[in-house]
C-alpha cells in the first residue's frame, strides 16, 4: 500500500447532482499518497474511516487552485479548492485556511510535471449549470482566468543557477501567450523490485526473472515492460505486473492472493482441503483485506470456510479481534498463526494462487509480429464474426487463442495500425492481445487462451452447480472493472455482450474484442438495420443515430447483468430486431429476472435511462458493485 502523505476530514461537493442543494454536500476522510487521491465515508461518532467513494490518479491533475466562496455560503465552506482532472472539478472545503493552503502547496508541488496541466482555470465554482464567474453554460469551457504560472506553482530544480534576465511578462486575457514548455523532468530514480514469479525471455532484449530475487529498475517509459537489472549487472526487460517495489507491503508474501474474489477462495482453500488452511485477498471494497480461513471444524461434511474482515483501529492499526492490534498486517498474520484468538481455527497452512502468472502485454518486449511458424494448432474452439478461433500453443509451451481472420471480413490495414496501441491494454479483466501474424493471409490475431470459454456458454451449460448471489455479482464486477479500465483509456467497446466475454480456469471473467466491430466489413453487422446488428444490447441513441460512446456501453453492460442473472437467455426473447427498435424506442425495458434482487436490478436499470449523459460512468459503477458485494458479504 503506498505511503499516506496527508489526510484530512473535508467537505466534499457531489460532482454529478444536477442541481446544486445541500444534500450535495458530505463529510468525507480524504487520503493523498504518491499515487492518487481518495476520499472514503466517515462514521462522525466512531471517527471511523469506511468503505472508499471516489479517487483521483495524480497524472491525470489539471489544476489545484483556490475557489472564491459560493454565494452566500455557510462558515463550513468558505475555504474552498477545487481539483480539475478529466471528470471535471473536484470541490472541496477545508475547515481553515491553513489546513487550505497546506494541501494546495503539497498538491501542486506533487503534480508538477503532470503533461497537461492547464493554463487558465476558472476562479468560481460551476453551480446549475453555469460558471459562476464567467456565466458560460458549458461545463467544459476553457476556464477565464489565467494562471501565474504552470499550474501556479513556481519552482526551481535544485542544484541550478537562477537566471539574472528579467522574466516575460505573465500573460493576460487579452494578449494569450503561448503555450509554457514543459517543465524539466527530474533525475531519474533507480527502485528495487523484487520477483513474484520466474519469467522465462522470449526476446533477446528480455531478462529472465528469478521468483523473490531483487531487481533494480533503471527505465519505466512502457508502463508494461521495465527495463531492469539483475544483481549479476545483466540488464534487459521484464514485465512490469510480474514485480513488486521492496517497499510494498502485501504482494511480498505467499499468503497473499491479488485479484481473488470470495468464490474463488472458497474454492481454492476447499480444494487443498487443509485444516487451516488460509489466504488474504483483496476485499470487495477497495482497500479493505479480508483473511480467508478453512476448517473442518465446523461439523459441516467436507468443512467450511470462513471470512475474516481486517479491520482498522481509530488509531491506524489492524486487528481481527479487537484485543489483539497490530501496526501491519504481516505482524497480524504473524500473530494468528499461532494464535486463534477468536477465530474457528489459527491459521496453520499458506493457500496460495501464485502458481499461475498474470498475462503479459504481449509475449516479449516490443513484440507484436508473431512468426506463424511458432504457433501449433491444437483443436478448434469456435467460429466467430472474423472467422475460425483455435486453441494452440505458441513455441510449444504458451497456451494461447488463434483467430484466423476470414478474408473480406475485417478491414485489415486498419486493424493492424491499432494493433500495436491494443497490445498496451493490459488489465486482469481484459483478454490479453499477444500479436498478429500479418504476413500471410489469412491474418492471424493471437490473444490470452481461457480454459472455461464463453460467458453465455458458461452460463447456460458450464456451471456445475446454481451460481449464489454472491458469485453472480463477482462476475459482474470482473466486467465493470475490466470496462471501467477501458473507459479510463478512452476505448469504446462497441459489442459488449456475453458472447463477447470469456471465463479462466478460476472463474474470472475477462472482455474480449474491444473495439474489433470498427473494423467489420459486413453491412447486416455494420448497419443498425441489419440482422446482425447487436440490436438488444444496444440503446436508443444507437438504434436511432448510431451514436456510440462509454455510454452505449454502460447500457450493454446493463443487458449483460441480465443475461448474467437468467443464466444465459436472450433479451427480448419474443421480440424480433424491429420491434425491438420501436418498443425500447417507446420506453420498454427488460424484467427483473428472478435472480436478481431489488438492488441488483436497480443497477441494470440506472444503465438503461433514456438520456446518455444520466447513465452512470463504470468508475461509479465499480464502486457502487462493491457496496453492495460487500453488503452480501
Amino acid at each position: 500500500m503506498s505511503e499516506c502523505v496527508l489526510e484530512e476530514i473535508f467537505i466534499k461537493r457531489s460532482q454529478q447532482k444536477r442541481k446544486t442543494s445541500p444534500l450535495n454536500y458530505k463529510e468525507r476522510w480524504f487520503i493523498l499518497t504518491n499515487e492518487k487521491l481518495a476520499y472514503y465515508d466517515f462514521d462522525p461518532e466512531k471517527g471511523k474511516r469506511k468503505g472508499l467513494r471516489g479517487s483521483v490518479d495524480l497524472e491525470k491533475i489539471k489544476c489545484v487552485e483556490i475557489v472564491q466562496p459560493e454565494p452566500n455560503a455557510p462558515q463550513d465552506r468558505i475555504y474552498a479548492f477545487q481539483i480539475v482532472y478529466d471528470e471535471g472539478p473536484l470541490y472541496i472545503f477545508a475547515k481553515s485556511e491553513k489546513v487550505r493552503a497546506q494541501w494546495i502547496k503539497k498538491l501542486k508541488e506533487m503534480v508538477r510535471f503532470n503533461k497537461d496541466l492547464t493554463q487558465k482555470y476558472h476562479p468560481c465554482s460551476w453551480m446549475d449549470g453555469v460558471w459562476l464567474c464567467c456565466q458560460q453554460e458549458v461545463k467544459q469551457a476553457m476556464g477565464c482566468k489565467v494562471l501565474d504560472g504552470k499550474n501556479g506553482f513556481s519552482f526551481k530544480p535544485p542544484g541550478r543557477r537562477v537566471s539574472r534576465k528579467p522574466l516575460p511578462p505573465t500573460p493576460t486575457e487579452e494578449t494569450p501567450g503561448r503555450p509554457l514548455p514543459p517543465e524539466p523532468p527530474g533525475p531519474p530514480v533507480s527502485m528495487t523490485v523484487i520477483a513474484q514469479y520466474n519469467y522465462t525471455p522470449v526476446a533477446p532484449q528480455d531478462l529472465e526473472l528469478r521468483r523473490d530475487e531483487e531487481y533494480t529498475i533503471l527505465d519505466k517509459s512502457d508502463a508494461n515492460w521495465w527495463r531492469a537489472k539483475d544483481k549479476y549487472g545483466k540488464e534487459g526487460y521484464i514485465p512490469s505486473n510480474y514485480v513488486v517495489k521492496t517497499e510494498e507491503g502485501l504482494e511480498r508474501y505467499e499468503w497473499y492472493c491479488k485479484n481473488v474474489n470470495r468464490s474463488q477462495a472458497e474454492k481454492l482453500l476447499k480444494t487443498e482441503n487443509k485444516d487451516g488452511g488460509f489466504m488474504v485477498r483483496d476485499s470487495s471494497k477497495t482497500g479493505k483485506y479480508t483473511v480467508s480461513l478453512f476448517t473442518k471444524s465446523g461439523g459441516e461434511p467436507g468443512g467450511s470456510c470462513r471470512h475474516y474482515n481486517i479491520c482498522t483501529s481509530s488509531q491506524n492499526q489492524f486487528y481481527l479481534a479487537e484485543k489483539h492490534n497490530f501496526t501491519t498486517i504481516s505482524e497480524l498474520i504473524n500473530y494468528h498463526q499461532h494464535n486463534a484468538a477468536g477465530m474457528v481455527s489459527r491459521l496453520k497452512h499458506i493457500v496460495s494462487n501464485r502458481a499461475r502468472p498474470p498475462s503479459t502485454a504481449g509475449l516479449g518486449y516490443d513484440m507484436w509480429e508473431i512468426d506463424p511458424r511458432d504457433l501449433t494448432f491444437i483443436k478448434e474452439l469456435g467460429n466467430g464474426q472474423f472467422g475460425v478461433v483455435q486453441y494452440g500453443k505458441w513455441q510449444g509451451q504458451h497456451d494461447v487463442a488463434i483467430k484466423k481472420i476470414k478474408e473480406g471480413s475485417m478491414s485489415e490495414d486498419d486493424f493492424i495500425d491499432e494493433a500495436k496501441i491494443m497490445m498496451k491494454l493490459c488489465h486482469e479483466n481484459l483478454v490479453q492481445l499477444y500479436g498478429v501474424c500479418t504476413k500471410q493471409r489469412p491474418i492471424y490475431i493471437v490473444t490470452e487462451y481461457l480454459s472455461n470459454g464463453c460467458l453465455l456458454v458458461y452460463l447456460r451449460e458450464g456451471l456445475k452447480q446454481a451460481p449464489s448471489t454472491v458469485q453472480l455479482l463477482e462476475m459482474c464486477k470482473d466486467v465493470t472493472e475490466g470496462m471501467a479500465y477501458l473507459e479510463s483509456k478512452q476505448y469504446i467497446h462497441r459489442d459488449l455482450a456475453a458472447r463477447n466475454c470469456l471465463v479462466d480456469s478460476n472463474g474470472t471473467v475477462k472482455v474480449t474484442d474491444f473495439g474489433l466491430s470498427r473494423y467489420v466489413l459486413d453491412d447486416e453487422y455494420t448497419s443498425s438495420a441489419g440482422s446482425k446488428f447487436p440490436v438488444r444490447w444496444s440503446p436508443p441513441e444507437v438504434l436511432l443515430y448510431c451514436k456510440f460512446s462509454s455510454k452505449s456501453d454502460i447500457w450493454a453492460y446493463g443487458v449483460l447483468m441480465w443475461e448474467m442473472y437468467t443464466l444465459g437467455q436472450l433479451p427480448y426473447e419474443r421480440l424480433n430486431n424491429t420491434e425491438i427498435v420501436a418498443q425500447v424506442s417507446r420506453g420498454l425495458r427488460l424484467y427483473r429476472p428472478k435472480m436478481a434482487n431489488e438492488k441488483v436490478y436497480s443497477i441494470m436499470t440506472s444503465c438503461w435511462l433514456e438520456k446518455a449523459e444520466e447513465r452512470p460512468t463504470f468508475e461509479e459503477l465499480v464502486l457502487t458493485v462493491q457496496d453492495l458485494l460487500y453488503e452480501l458479504q
